[in-house]
């Protein structure tokens, strides 16, 4: 009788486990970065684009790019696409050098997630 209560017990627990399933939380994680990482360009980009696995909340989206003494390069705030995947910012004229590129989001499910990566632009295009 113990071993067929002990079975009815773990066959209940196992229906309320299959039928409450509990959803997966998720974290903004950057799929494609524009300039990428670790990238050489010949000239400068007129924006930092990166692309997120899931969407970021635009009020807590932080995007700077910094150059090698580490003065913030971006031109305005950053920018949120409406779907929520895509975080922009425009830059200034950029020189030769190494840019850092530090990103800061929130995830839709409020999870906290950052970054940090470097490209850098040739020195007269070689």
């Amino acid at each position: 009788m113990k071993k067929l209560s002990l079975w009815l017990y773990a066959g209940a627990l196992l229906a309320i486990g299959v039928s409450n399933p509990i959803a997966a939380s998720a974290h903004s994680f950057p799929e494609q970065e524009t300039p990428s990482a670790g990238q050489k360009v010949a000239s400068p980009p007129p924006e930092v684009v990166i692309k997120f696995d899931a969407p970021v909340e635009k009020l807590f989206a932080k995007l700077e790019v910094a150059d090698a003494g580490g003065t913030n390069q971006a031109v305005g705030a950053p920018e949120v696409s409406d779907d929520g995947r895509q975080l922009s910012i425009k830059v200034g004229a950029l020189k030769p050098g190494d840019y850092t590129v530090k990103w800061a989001v929130v995830c839709i499910d409020t999870h906290h997630t950052n970054g940090s990566y470097i490209f850098t632009i040739a020195n007269g295009g070689s």
